[in-house]
């Protein structure tokens, strides 16, 4: 099993920042893509960036050109830094791994931006 916590959501201006956190726990070797997801009221939960073991990085086009995700392999952890926040970005925002072919899942964080 695998645990995902995820922190660092929260209530911002449009044309503010956030960094999002996620540490891996439990069973993470063998951990291949790390992903950020996000699901807004009404809407379904759609993929927002992604990384891979090896670097490569996949962002939505909505986020491109605002948003970095990157992973620190040595501590298990993902990061997601949000720039230029929009209102249309609020949304619960996951954190999302995959192990031998398991998909595991955080509890979500809350990110709202107000116009």
């Amino acid at each position: 099993q695998v645990q995902l916590v995820e922190s660092g959501g929260g209530l911002v201006q449009a044309g503010g920042s956030l960094r999002l956190s996620c540490p891996a726990s439990g069973s993470i070797f063998s951990i291949t893509d790390m992903s950020w997801y996000r699901q807004a009221p009404g809407k379904q939960r759609e993929l927002v960036a992604a990384a891979t073991i090896g670097g490569s990085t996949r962002y939505a086009d909505s986020v491109k050109g605002r948003f970095t995700i990157s992973r620190d392999n040595a501590k298990n952890t993902i990061y997601l830094q949000m720039n230029n926040l929009k209102p249309e970005d609020t949304a619960v925002y996951y954190c999302h791994v995959i192990r031998l072919n398991l998909y595991y899942w955080g509890q979500g964080t809350q990110v709202t931006v107000s116009s």
